[in-house]
């Protein structure tokens, strides 16, 4: 590891002809598997935040060309340098969170929140002391905030069902079956499975309408002047850099080293900060190794050979994000029910876990505080009820919970 905290790539750079050789059906496939599972649930979540601010096709369209393309791009370069797999994305509780951000921020001042957020995973990972920046605020709290967040996608899911059964039943049987069988869901993961099934919903009472074809096939990405501002600083910024450096990577490196390989956690950090801010040029919300999609793209298969599953994830989201208008447009002509199904269910587990995180056994009552001021829309000084909750639940558990501040592992 280089001094300044920066992790060496070991080994030599896998030639055409190497990869050519550790190319197979199990890594294609789980490469071609994490692709559909980002091309489905996460992009009914960026489409359902997208409504919430009433963004453009345009917008949207951009959006989807930058966590596509500039994360693919990413994804190939890491995973070729370090010959791991490292699959780049963005972050979902980020988008929940910016969804709600939209209701009362203009679009280029969530854009400047975007630069900013940027700019401080970089300062972050400079430092290299990431793990002293995961562990700044205890876990339970920040589960509190990303439960608070989630909730409403839950909910939309209910209310879907309420709305639109015809639709949305089929989506949350065919989930739910798929989890039945662990075999077949290791396989095939249920998301995916309720995507397809929903799709075939959705043809079958006749409720896919494309309004506007799309105004090109190739992806023109639109970029937003920034706006500067305190109130979309302090509601998006910390909550923003804290659900990448600490719940998105924090996932991504865990699920990595479970499959035995040393993500260069430090490298990574800077990396996420340097592409969020390139992303936020083109209206993108902020880049992180994701969890889900490296537990996909490790699902099978040699350790040394993985990173092969990790290269096809990249070069297809590169080819998903080109064609984004297209994309954009076909989602956009599904009925609202599909997508808050698809979009809630994709966050299910995700929701699962915030709770399991929050109330397990230490800051309890501070991460419950967290939780309800982040699911009460609160709103002070135009700033959002994410950071109050933070806020918040910091501040009872410090008064109430000093034990478990004692009781914290030291870094």
């Amino acid at each position: 590891m280089y001094a300044t905290g920066f992790e060496r790539p070991t080994g030599t750079r896998p030639s055409p002809s190497s990869m050519l050789r550790d190319a197979g059906g199990t890594y294609l496939a789980n490469g071609l598997i994490g692709l559909i599972f980002a091309a489905s649930g996460p992009v009914a979540v960026i489409l359902a935040a997208g409504a919430a601010g009433d963004l453009t096709t345009a917008q949207l369209s951009s959006w989807i060309f930058g966590v596509f393309v500039l994360n693919g791009v990413l994804t190939v370069v890491a995973s070729w340098v370090y010959q791991m797999p490292l699959g780049f994305a963005w972050t979902i509780p980020g988008t929940v969170l910016v969804g709600s951000a939209l209701a009362h921020l203009r679009w280029a001042e969530v854009v400047g929140a975007f630069l900013l957020t940027g700019l401080l995973i970089v300062l972050v990972g400079l430092t290299g002391r990431v793990r002293q920046a995961m562990s700044a605020i205890p876990m339970p709290i920040v589960m509190g905030m990303v439960a608070g967040v989630f909730l409403q996608f839950g909910l939309d899911v209910v209310g879907a069902v309420g709305a639109d059964p015809w639709v949305a039943v089929p989506i949350v049987v065919a989930f739910f079956a798929l989890q039945c069988h662990q075999t077949v869901s290791r396989r095939v993961p249920p998301i995916i499975g309720a995507f397809v099934v929903g799709a075939i919903a959705v043809a079958a009472t006749g409720s896919f309408h494309i309004d506007t074809p799309a105004s090109s096939i190739v992806a023109v990405p639109v970029f937003t002047v920034p706006e500067f501002t305190v109130r979309a600083a302090m509601e998006l910024v910390v909550p923003l850099a804290i659900t990448v450096i600490v719940v998105q990577n924090g996932q991504g490196v865990a699920v990595l080293r479970g499959a035995g390989h040393r993500p260069p956690v430090n490298v990574i950090t800077v990396a996420s900060g340097l592409w969020s801010a390139l992303a936020a040029s083109v209206g993108a919300i902020s880049s992180c190794l994701t969890g889900p999609t490296n537990a996909l793209l490790v699902a099978g298969g040699r350790r040394d050979r993985q990173y092969i599953a990790a290269l096809t994830f990249g070069v297809l989201a590169i080819v998903i994000g080109v064609f984004a208008p297209v994309f954009v447009t076909l989602m956009q002509a599904m009925p609202a029910a599909f997508i808050a199904t698809v979009g809630g269910l994709a966050l299910l587990g995700a929701l699962q876990g915030a709770f399991r995180g929050a109330f397990g056994s230490r800051f309890t009552m501070g991460a419950l505080v967290t939780f309800l001021v982040s699911v009460s829309d609160l709103t002070v000084l135009n700033i959002g009820s994410a950071f109050w909750g933070l806020v918040a639940g910091m501040a009872v558990s410090w008064v109430v919970e000093r034990n478990d501040f004692r009781a914290e592992d030291p870094v």
